[in-house]
């Protein structure tokens, strides 16, 4: 091979080790960037959920129902995550629990991370999570069973025209979230 064609295969390579190089660093600045990202915009922060939760504070709206429906997905297999009651009728401003039954179908410990999502989506401010199994991954034992707690407060402030809200969990495996 020619000098020329040589010194050309040593650029690309460079190249090619600097973004392969690049990429790894950007996967671990992703979760700064997203906290970062959340105290921009104030969506899911520690901050905006403790000032939301302060304000939701008083008595609640009696008068006023809103339905919450629970559902959860498991995009992989080896877990089951389900709800223990498929909805819940609450008062707007008034404390509630949740409680949801996951289980590691595998004979190996394994580490979950639930990602939440609120339908409709411009009801999602309105809906405070005090405590979530979904604030911190979870670790299970091979086989392992569990009762998981989410207390939420639906703000008083809710639209009226929203009477129902849906709160989703997605449920990934964070090992094999790693390896691919």
């Amino acid at each position: 091979m020619s000098e020329p064609g040589k010194r050309g295969n040593r650029g690309l390579t460079a190249r090619l080790l600097l973004m392969a190089a690049g990429s790894f660093a950007f996967g671990f600045a992703l979760v700064p960037l997203y906290d970062v990202f959340c105290e921009v915009t104030g969506v899911g922060s520690r901050e905006s959920l403790t000032q939301a939760r302060a304000a939701t504070v008083g008595q609640p709206d009696l008068a006023r129902t809103v339905v919450v429906e629970f559902t959860a997905t498991v995009p992989a297999g080896g877990w089951t995550l389900e709800p223990e009651a498929p909805t819940l009728e609450v008062h707007p401003g008034q404390l509630y629990e949740a409680r949801f039954r996951a289980r590691n179908l595998s004979d190996q410990p394994v580490t979950g991370q639930a990602v939440p999502n609120i339908a409709p989506m411009r009801a999602a401010q309105y809906f405070v999570k005090t405590e979530c199994f979904c604030f911190s991954p979870q670790h299970f034992a091979g086989n392992e069973e569990r009762e998981l707690k989410v207390r939420f407060v639906v703000d008083r402030e809710l639209p009226g025209n929203i009477d129902r809200l849906t709160l989703s969990y997605a449920f990934y495996d964070v090992d094999q979230a790693g390896k691919s």
